[in-house]
């Protein structure tokens, strides 16, 4: 089973940048789908964006459409979330899931469910 391991959160100010990364073990990484997820205190966990096998296929969630790119190094095992524009209502948990999934990115990918393994999350705080 492949395991995966946020790092990057932190604090930042609104309108300021931060880069998520999550780093990926056991199993074929690039042959996987990967998705990043977020969650606020009280809310239920949202989907941000997922990107294909390849790469070559991306797809976000409308609130952070424009100011978030997901992107991945197949040679690192890495998949990043270049976030910048940053609110403070994208202040959560940002979680990386593995689909294990070779194919386009399908209105499934924004559902929790369709994930096989998560990783332990990492926290993004955005101050006004």
């Amino acid at each position: 089973q492949v395991q995966v391991v946020e790092s990057g959160g932190g604090l930042a100010q609104a309108g300021g940048s931060l880069r998520l990364s999550c780093a990926a073990s056991g199993g074929t990484f690039d042959s996987y789908t990967m998705g990043w997820f977020r969650q606020a205190p009280g809310k239920e966990r949202d989907f941000v964006a997922a990107i294909s096998w390849t790469g070559g296929n991306t797809y976000y969630a409308d609130s952070v459409k424009g100011r978030f790119t997901i992107s991945r190094n197949n040679a690192k095992n890495t998949v990043y979330l270049q976030m910048d524009s940053l609110k403070p209502e994208d202040t959560a948990v940002y979680y990386c899931a593995v689909d294990y999934y070779r194919g386009p990115i399908t209105p499934t990918h924004t559902m929790g469910g369709s994930y096989d393994s998560w990783g332990q999350g990492t926290q993004v705080t955005v101050s006004s």
